[in-house]
């Protein structure tokens, strides 16, 4: 009930950002709530009070048009005041469109250009593990960005180190920015894909908490592979008039 009531406040959240903004992400933003509520509920080390701690596990959110998500994820975990919130994409904000980890308390790496955020968060990773530590890292992936294949050189060199301390995800939403991914670029069976490339792969119902929750429980126990989770979501999830929709990729709405 607590990451169920979380991942709404996110979305609630979510809207209200942008409605302060002509536009914003608003259907992929909606979409990794739950993914959202789940990590910070219960499976992400992390401490509100010092975002630079040592001994966390680092979020990567490689799809950082959706930033708004993860803002209002932070600000209602405590790493900075909610009024910060309304400054979204505003002159002088520490918010920006997308994520900026010299800006926003809590946001571990900058991102925006898709696919980027991939190789980084594998390079954490690879870090982590060269240093000893037992840290983890956490990827969100949009569908569209698979399009990119940087995101597949960095499943063949993640699979090559064995870094089973990344856990991925693909926001399967089946929209990108203008069409569905069937008709951009169709992007078959994406688990199946990743196994082939030496994942640990999965499976699993984006809105659904228990399900997201048991997922990342069987990917932590890898101790030889990176693991993939494919969530299946709906983009714009939770309001009518955005849920499924091409054109909720960006939008503005009204603060009503």
């Amino acid at each position: 009930i607590q990451m169920e009531r979380l991942a709404c406040e996110i979305r609630m959240e979510v809207c209200k950002m942008i409605s302060h903004v002509p536009a914003g992400h608003l259907g992929g933003s909606l979409s990794i709530a739950e993914v959202l509520s789940v990590l910070y509920s219960k499976h992400l080390r992390y401490d509100a009070k010092d975002p630079k701690w040592c001994g966390r596990d680092w979020l990567v959110l490689s799809k950082g048009h959706c930033g708004p998500a993860l803002y209002a994820t932070l600000a209602l975990k405590g790493f900075f005041p909610m009024e910060q919130l309304e400054t979204l994409n505003k002159p002088g904000t520490n918010l920006p469109s997308h994520a900026d980890r010299n800006r926003t308390p809590g946001v571990d790496m900058t991102t925006g250009s898709l696919g980027q955020g991939a190789s980084t968060a594998a390079g954490v990773a690879l870090g982590m593990k060269m240093d000893g530590r037992d840290n983890r890292t956490y990827l969100i992936l949009g569908d569209g960005e698979l399009d990119e294949g940087q995101v597949w050189e960095m499943a063949l060199f993640a699979a090559q180190r064995k870094l089973s301390n990344l856990i991925a995800f693909v926001d399967y939403n089946k929209l990108q920015l203008d069409g569905t991914t069937d008709e951009v670029c169709a992007l078959g069976d994406i688990a199946a894909k990743f196994r082939e490339f030496g994942w640990y792969a999965q499976e699993a119902d984006g809105h659904d908490v228990a399900a997201i929750d048991a997922a990342i429980e069987n990917a932590r126990a890898q101790s030889d592979k990176p693991s993939m989770i494919v969530l299946h979501t709906v983009k714009g999830n939770g309001w009518s008039k955005s849920a499924g929709q091409v054109g909720s990729h960006s939008r503005g709405l009204t603060a009503e």
